[in-house]
C-alpha cells in the first residue's frame, strides 16, 4: 500500500474511533511516564488536543520535553496534509469561524499548496507542522501554534544556487500569518542561506506568530565543528563561539558526531543570539521508508552523553531511556492499528553564551494499512 492511501485509510479508520485528538490521546496515559509529562501537564494537551480533529492520528504527532526543567511538562505538536480530512476540517473552521486565526492561517498556506502547478508544492510538499505552546505557555498567552514547513520534495542545498525558493517558502509562511516581510528580513535570511556550505541543507523554515517575530531556519549537515563555526562566524551570530566549541567538544569526548545541526533566528538586524544545536549520531534521510524506525537502542550512546550535562535531570533522561518501542500492534472498533513510537532528535540550546536547555522531541504515529 501507497503512503499516501495508508494515510486516508487511517484517517477514515480514526473517525471511526472519536472526534478529536483529545480522544485519541487519553487512550495513550499509561503509555507515557509522568516523569515527562505529569498528571496536570497531562489535561492541559488533551484540552488542547481537544480542538484538532482525530485525523491528525494517522501523520506523527508528539511533544517537545523540556529535559532541563523540574516540572513534567511538555508542549504539543501535529502534522497534517492539504487535500486531507484533516485539511478539510481547518477549512470548515475557516469559513464558520471568524476568529479561528489558526484555522485561516492554515487555510491560506494550503491554498498555495493546492494552486495548479503550485511551486510551493514542488518544494515542500503538501505537509505542515504545527507547534502548540502548552507547557511552555505563559497564562493568557494567545494559542496561535508554530507553523513549520520542510522542503522535502525539492531539498535547498548550500552553495547559493537555490535563492528564489527560499524566498518562496518563507514568503509562503509569513504571508499565511499576516506578516509582510521587510526588505531588512529577507536580506537576513538570504544572507543566512548563501553562508550555507554546499553539503549543508536547510532543512525547515518557521514561524511563531505569537513570539517575537522572526524566522526559524533550521540548517542540518555541518561536517565538523570549524565547518558551523565558521558558518555562524561568517553570518554574524552574535554569540561566543567558544561557548558553542565547547558543548560540541564535550560531546564528541562522549560519543561519535556524523552531523551537526543549527536552529536559528532570523530577523530583521540578522541572526538572534539564541541557538539551537542538533548533535546528529545517526544519518537520517527523509525519503528514507524507515525514516521515522529507530533501533531499541539507537539512542543509548547520545542519552548517555547527555547524562553528563549538569543540566539535565536525571529521572527524566531514564524515563526518555524507555520511549523508544518496537511497533506495537493495537485494535480499535474499526480493526487494527500500529503504533510507531521514538525520538525524532533532541535539541540542545545555547544562550547567553552557555548550554541553557535540553529538549528532546517525541513522535508517535499510527497507521490502519497494517498487511493481513
Amino acid at each position: 500500500m501507497e503512503i499516501d492511501e495508508a494515510v486516508t485509510l487511517t484517517q477514515d479508520r480514526l473517525a471511526e474511533e472519536g472526534e478529536t485528538m483529545g480522544d485519541l490521546l487519553g487512550h495513550f496515559r499509561s503509555r507515557i511516564s509522568p516523569i515527562l509529562i505529569g498528571d496536570r501537564e497531562w489535561d492541559r494537551i488533551l484540552d488542547r488536543a481537544g480542538k484538532l480533529p482525530i485525523t491528525m492520528g494517522a501523520l506523527p504527532f508528539g511533544f517537545e520535553l523540556p529535559l532541563h526543567a523540574r516540572e513534567p511538562q511538555a508542549d504539543f505538536g501535529v502534522s497534517l496534509a492539504s487535500g486531507t480530512r484533516s485539511a478539510a476540517f481547518f477549512r470548515e473552521r475557516a469559513r464558520t469561524e471568524g476568529t479561528d486565526d489558526t484555522a485561516k492561517a492554515i487555510t491560506s498556506l494550503f491554498g498555495q499548496m493546492d494552486a495548479e502547478t503550485s511551486p510551493l508544492r514542488e518544494i515542500v510538499g503538501r505537509k505542515l507542522m504545527l507547534e502548540y505552546d502548552v507547557g511552555s505557555a505563559q497564562a493568557g498567552e494567545r494559542a496561535l501554534p508554530g507553523m513549520f514547513l520542510r522542503p522535502g520534495e525539492r531539498p535547498i542545498m548550500g552553495a547559493g544556487g537555490q535563492v528564489d525558493d527560499v524566498g518562496l517558502v518563507v514568503d509562503a509562511l509569513a504571508s499565511c500569518v499576516g506578516w509582510k516581510l521587510s526588505d531588512a528580513e529577507r536580506e537576513s535570511v538570504e544572507r543566512a542561506y548563501l553562508a550555507q556550505p554546499g553539503d549543508t541543507r536547510l532543512d525547515s523554515f518557521g514561524v511563531f506568530p505569537s513570539r517575537s517575530r522572526s524566522i526559524r531556519l533550521a540548517i542540518m549537515g555541518f561536517k565538523s565543528r570549524q565547518e558551523i563555526c565558521s558558518y555562524l562566524e561568517n553570518t554574524g551570530w552574535p554569540g561566543q563561539l567558544s561557548a558553542l566549541e565547547s558543548v560540541i567538544s564535550r560531546f564528541q569526548e562522549r560519543v561519535n558526531i556524523v552531523r551537526t545541526g543549527a536552529n536559528l533566528d532570523v530577523g530583521e538586524k540578522g541572526l538572534g543570539p539564541t541557538l539551537g544545536l542538533t548533535l546528529i549520531v545517526k544519518q537520517r534521510y527523509t525519503k528514507d521508508s524507515r525514516y521515522w524506525l529507530d533501533g531499541l537502542t539507537d539512542w543509548d550512546p547520545f542519552l548517555e552523553a547527555l547524562s553528563h550535562e549538569d543540566l539535565v535531570v536525571p529521572q527524566k533522561l531514564r524515563a526518555l531511556a524507555g520511549w523508544v518501542s518496537k511497533p506495537t500492534m493495537l485494535f480499535g472498533k474499526s480493526g487494527r492499528f500500529v503504533l510507531l513510537r521514538g525520538i525524532h532528535h533532541i535539541k540542545l540550546v545555547i544562550s547567553g553564551n552557555r548550554l541553557r536547555k535540553a529538549k528532546a522531541y517525541l513522535f508517535m504515529v499510527l497507521s490502519a494499512g497494517v498487511p493481513s
